[in-house]
């Protein structure tokens, strides 16, 4: 067998169903709390799946992992999380080569970031 990709996130949660619809109307995925039916057909695209250093200082430490999504107009996004009250944090030196990036956190803490890819995705070496 060879892995495809990414077939599912499963989140412990205290509220199962606001998070749902925080996702869902917020950033649009078709999420499901556990026994539904929702399954999100994805955009093909780059996946980044890759072990940092336990030290890194590019996510919080108490956190073992940074889920990043990837979609587009990420200027639309932002305003309507921020519409809605979430904080959202942006950098000068998250817009690179590879896109653009933003950080924010759901309605139970998780760290967020969101990816908008080049209008040319091949990055510049």
């Amino acid at each position: 067998m060879t892995v495809l990709g990414i077939g599912g996130l499963l989140l412990r949660s205290r509220d199962p169903e606001a998070r749902a619809a925080w996702y869902r109307d917020l950033l649009g995925i078709p999420v499901g709390a556990e026994g539904s039916d929702a399954v999100w057909m994805q955009d093909a695209g780059p996946t980044v799946f890759a072990p940092v250093p336990e030290a890194t200082t590019d996510f919080a430490s108490d956190q073992p992992f940074l889920l990043n999504l990837r979609g587009s107009d990420l200027d639309a996004v932002v305003r309507r999380l921020e519409d809605a009250g979430v904080a959202v944090e942006r950098r000068e030196e998250w817009e690179t080569d590879y896109g653009r990036f933003v950080r924010l956190r759901d309605p139970e803490g998780l760290p967020l970031e969101l990816w908008e890819l080049p209008a040319d995705p091949s990055p510049q070496d």
